[in-house]
């Protein structure tokens, strides 16, 4: 088969399309012929080898995929030769075949294209399992999203507002909160012009929000606190601007605040399976109502990951970044 090797670690161009050898497929996996992928933050940190596959993983670059289902190991029963998928991955979603752990697959939701539906599994499982399984956003509570415009940000816009969450998003220029506001978002906030605390102080009567969901990491650790309520659950997915932070302690504790840490890829594939059943139990319907749709912003072919990586490195982007076989 093919797929995108990291020739050395680096800028975009040491992404190169090579003949490799098809993936084993073990008892409990399937082996998905790969019709498309999506990018990820991710991605780019192990291209630039900062972010290494969890052991035992496929060495691509990849966290999801949608495509076709090729065979079956001896111990899968839901899925079969022939059936449309769209999954979860460790990697392994730039090549034209990866083999996947049976519970980390979900069925096409009606009415969306096999193609498009590459963009759900990563956006859904890290937002739900976050934001709704350990943060416990709740309908009639106020939720801060940081990077509105991403596919991360896109996908929980819409989910949240389906659920009756009031949503307060951050983004960095006007095309982005536009982009936010016609998904749903109440609040849009330009980061560079704006300062969130303060906006978001304004907006809920000095209160604060009840969830945020964060990627940023140490330049907003103290600002997220500040913004949020009684009881407030501030979810930290990314690092992207730093690692390291000072915060006052002072502050957690009268408000009865909770800080919470996610990392999606180094979960088990039991856990996995859990939050994959749990996605489709809860967030499925609502993409098949129509409530929840995907937003694309480019469909490139396979071969031209290393331009689709610059694309995602600009951050000129709103939603998914789609790769082709």
């Amino acid at each position: 088969m093919k797929a995108i090797v990291i020739s050395q670690p680096g800028k975009p161009e040491v992404l190169q399309l090579r003949d490799v050898a098809d993936p084993e497929v073990k008892d409990d996996e399937v082996l998905i012929r790969v019709v498309a992928t999506a990018l990820n933050r991710a991605d780019t940190l192990q291209r630039l080898g900062l972010y290494n596959p969890p052991p035992g993983s496929s060495p691509y670059l990849g966290l999801e995929c949608s495509g076709t289902v090729e065979s079956a190991g001896k111990n899968v029963c839901r899925w079969k030769v022939g059936d449309q998928v769209c999954a979860l991955l460790s990697g392994g979603g730039y090549a034209e075949k990866v083999a996947v752990p049976a519970g980390q697959i979900f069925p096409i939701p009606a009415g969306i294209s096999l193609k498009n539906a590459t963009a759900f599994p990563e956006v859904a499982c890290t937002v739900w399992s976050t934001v709704f399984m350990m943060g416990r956003l709740s309908p009639g509570e106020s939720f801060l999203v940081h990077g509105g415009s991403s596919g991360i940000g896109t996908f929980a816009i819409q989910i949240a507002k389906h659920l009756g969450v009031r949503v307060f998003v951050t983004a960095g220029n006007e095309e982005k909160l536009a982009a936010c506001k016609e998904l749903g978002a109440d609040v849009c906030i330009n980061y560079k012009t704006e300062d969130f605390v303060a906006k978001v102080k304004a907006e809920t009567d000095g209160k604060g929000v009840d969830v945020i969901l964060d990627c940023i990491g140490a330049p907003y650790l103290q600002k997220n606190l500040d913004s949020l309520s009684f009881d407030g659950r501030l979810c930290i997915i990314g690092l992207m601007g730093g690692a390291n932070a000072e915060i006052k302690l002072s502050s957690l504790l009268p408000k009865r605040l909770t800080v919470l840490g996610a990392a999606l890829r180094p979960r088990s594939s039991e856990n996995k399976a859990v939050v994959v059943a749990e996605v489709e139990k809860n967030v499925w319907p609502a993409i098949e109502a129509g409530k929840v749709k995907p937003v694309i912003h480019k469909y490139l072919p396979l071969s031209q990951a290393a331009e689709a990586h610059s694309l995602m490195e600009s951050s000129n982007h709103i939603g998914k970044i789609l790769l082709e076989t």
